[in-house]
């Protein structure tokens, strides 16, 4: 919980998410309650089906939760309409998947482009260009996502992310679908870039290496905070 210092970017009080199916219903997630301050790291972890994904989509709005309270810059996440969210995320928010996500028909440039042009932001194909150069992929800014490989997919994907400079980055497994060594240049990349824009990071990862860089850890288990495992932290 937050010291009362600096007031969270992030907090969830009791967040649940279930759904209806045909069998009745799910729980994926119950109960969730923890702050995240500004500058600080977060890792999501725990087995596949734990609900670190939906988690994760809670705290971007793009999952409602059922029940409980979602605040990011003390604005509720549930109370507010899809058109509200999304004007939300467009300014404050960066995300990035496991599965890139780039729009096929566009160039690297027009993907990393296209949220600062919805913004309203000047300059916004200057500020492409000069974020793709902090990925090393300006020479690729004219190519099309089907030319390049996964891991300067996802270096766009992350160029894409951080170029509105959001207060918050949230990564769904940003190494998944990456061999090693590809995936130790983007965790060192999204790390570079949390310091030079200063936002607050919230990542899902099943990557030890990935989750030991973050300054907390929170261990998921079938929809729940594992509280033993936190306890132990505590105590270490």
């Amino acid at each position: 919980m937050s010291d009362g210092t600096h007031s969270p970017i992030l907090s969830l009080q009791n967040a649940s998410l279930s759904l209806n199916s045909n069998s009745g219903q799910i729980d994926i997630l119950r109960n969730i309650t923890f702050d995240v301050t500004q500058g600080e790291t977060v890792g999501l972890i725990g087995p596949s089906g734990s609900g670190k994904s939906s988690l994760l989509m809670l705290m971007g709005g793009l999952e409602r939760a059922t029940g409980g309270s979602i605040h990011a810059l003390g604005e509720d996440l549930v109370a507010m309409n899809e058109d509200a969210l999304a004007r939300f995320r467009r300014q404050h928010m960066g995300v990035v998947f496991q599965s890139f996500h780039l729009i096929p028909t566009m160039t690297a440039l027009e993907n990393v482009a296209t949220p600062l042009e919805l913004a309203g932001t000047p300059n916004a194909f200057a500020l492409a260009r000069a974020e793709l150069e902090a990925v090393g992929l300006a020479h690729r800014a004219d190519h099309f996502p089907a030319q390049m490989s996964g891991g300067e997919q996802q270096r766009v994907a992350l160029a894409r992310a951080v170029a509105p400079r959001p207060k918050l980055l949230l990564a769904d497994e940003p190494t998944g679908n990456l061999d090693g060594a590809t995936g130790v240049q983007i965790m060192d990349l999204l790390f570079g870039l949390r310091d030079r824009h200063g936002a607050t990071l919230v990542l899902v990862t099943h990557a030890p290496e990935l989750a030991a860089r973050c300054d907390r850890v929170i261990r998921l288990q079938d929809g729940q905070i594992d509280e033993t495992q936190a306890q132990q932290d505590a105590a270490e």
